[in-house]
């Protein structure tokens, strides 16, 4: 009789507490971030290493990167360096790294080498590993023939049985070869931390046949290497994306045949993009680095992380990555795929943005902007009081509340008024066509210089008497203020743009206005 929802539910939060409480005191809690150099650091990858952080910090432990670099072929020039980068950048720095080394490297599997083969020939000398001589054709004419019956590629295990003279005799001719692990299914189940009891048969195991340890390029595969540096590097837990849960059986045989004590494992459930599809690394939107260029503050980064698997026992909007620390749990985390949401990633953004500027980071922000400005405007605003950081600190006062999500939108478009003076020859083109234009602009001037507050409210209610006492057109009326102020067609309302640009500012563009009329 099939179990209930709800009561499934309950068993699998039952075991996995069981193993989660019991493995915790086995010894020091050390977790590793095992990126493969092959690209930029994309949210999938960032999500893993988030949760070893918080993991590992959650229970005083340690934090460590490694490079899985032995597939030769597809690695990018600096790839690994930048992923440590973007980590130190995140609020995310690793305990032991390739850069900071520590008492288990090297951390690039590289550079592990001859580690790699020293253990292989143990399971070479214990039976559990063996050459295998097969040709890359033959192996291509099993799949094709498994492909025509509808069945799942496997390799056959033919060089299982070959005699060690027949070995010897073909490693003496230089025949190329792989090394192979003799596979044999789990007898048991074993208990992955976010998932409960696992089966082989519930991961999918594909009975591929006896998999590759060795590679005929005398590399590791990742089954392998990943295993050996797992021991060797003392990884109490590792914490990793469901796909690679498929794999968790070959491990664990592994592990046995060396006699070794494998890690506790648990995976995480999967992100997907917002329809439904998988995360590549060549998608420039969720790419860490273009996050960072286009100045999204890392704790919205990794807030927006948490809210698709779950993992914390309150809500981490507004959170930094020491808050998350504490509210940190494997136990929440749910076991479904779940899809981004971008609109969320701007509302966390807002929220880290205004924590920022009203704490005391907000000269930090200020600077930040002003770099923006010089960086994008050039020699427009040189020696212009708007690089000033009263000037910025009172545009961002009033844009944090609406406008801003993140700290570029200071430099959108209808904003960019607030910096930019208009230019001169457009300013008079457009007033030399206003009828008694000399006379409009300088009694908005005399109005504007009477008024007690100037707020939008204030403003929107001088500027609408002006046009009703002097029987002006207000469309007209206002047409000629904003070209005054602004080289926008459209934007916010003059009223506002005047409140945002102040009282000083907005009566030094009317009388540059005017210095045109003489």
């Amino acid at each position: 009789m099939a179990l209930p929802m709800k009561m499934k539910q309950i068993l699998r939060i039952r075991s996995t507490y069981c193993a989660y409480r019991r493995l915790l005191h086995d010894g020091n809690v050390r977790v590793r971030f095992a990126p493969s150099p092959t690209g930029m650091l994309h949210l999938g990858g960032l999500r893993t290493a988030l949760f070893n952080f918080l993991f590992a910090k959650s229970h005083n432990g340690k934090f460590v990167l490694r490079l899985e670099d032995t597939d030769r072929d597809r690695i990018v020039p600096g790839a690994g360096e930048k992923i440590e980068i973007m980590l130190q950048w995140a609020g995310l720095p690793p305990d032991e790294s390739p850069t900071l080394d520590g008492p288990y490297g090297p951390y690039k599997q590289s550079l592990r080498y001859d580690l790699y083969h020293k253990n292989v020939e143990k399971l070479l000398h214990s039976g559990h590993c063996y050459h295998c001589f097969c040709t890359e054709r033959r192996l291509n004419l099993l799949r094709k023939d498994a492909a025509s019956r509808g069945e799942v590629p496997r390799y056959d295990n033919k060089c299982r049985h070959l005699t060690q003279s027949e070995v010897d005799e073909k490693l003496s001719q230089n025949i190329p070869f792989v090394i192979r692990f003799k596979y044999e299914p789990l007898e048991s189940a074993w208990e992955d931390m976010v998932y409960g009891t696992m089966h082989e048969g519930a991961v999918g195991e594909s009975l591929e046949g006896d998999f590759i340890v060795i590679k005929s390029d005398g590399y590791p595969t990742y089954h392998f290497a990943n295993v050996v540096d797992d021991h060797y590097m003392k990884i109490s837990h590792v914490l990793r994306g469901e796909e690679w849960s498929i794999s968790t059986p070959k491990h664990i045989q592994l592990y046995k045949a060396f006699g070794w004590n494998s890690p506790q494992y648990a995976h995480l459930p999967l992100i997907l993009n917002s329809d439904g599809t998988k995360l590549s690394k060549r998608q420039g939107d969720i790419n860490v680095e273009s996050m960072k260029d286009n100045h999204y503050d890392p704790n919205a980064i990794l807030n927006y992380l948490t809210t698709i698997n779950k993992g914390f026992i309150e809500d981490t909007a507004g959170m930094t990555v020491t808050d998350m620390i504490k509210v940190f749990s494997l136990q929440t985390v749910n076991t479904h795929s779940s899809r981004l949401q971008p609109q969320k990633l701007l509302q966390l953004n807002k929220i880290h943005l205004r924590r920022r500027f009203n704490s005391d980071q907000r000269i930090d922000v200020i600077h930040e902007v002003k770099d923006l400005l010089v960086q994008h405007f050039a020699d427009r605003v040189q020696n212009s009081h708007v690089l000033e950081d009263t000037y910025i600190e009172k545009v961002l006062c009033w844009g944090m509340e609406t406008r801003l999500y993140v700290v570029t939108d200071i430099l959108s478009e209808p904003l960019q008024f607030i910096w930019l003076v208009p230019n001169r020859d457009n300013v008079q083109t457009v007033i030399s066509k206003v009828n008694n234009f000399k006379e409009i602009l300088q009694k908005t001037v005399d109005k504007l210089n009477l008024m007690t507050h100037f707020d939008e409210s204030s403003i929107k209610e001088v500027l609408a008497c002006y046009c009703e006492e002097n029987k002006i057109k207000k469309k007209e009326y206002m047409g000629l203020l904003r070209n005054c102020l602004s080289e926008l067609k459209q934007g916010p309302a003059v009223s506002e743009m005047m409140e945002i640009l102040g009282r000083e500012e907005t009566l030094n563009r009317l009388n540059n206005a005017l210095t045109l009329t003489s």
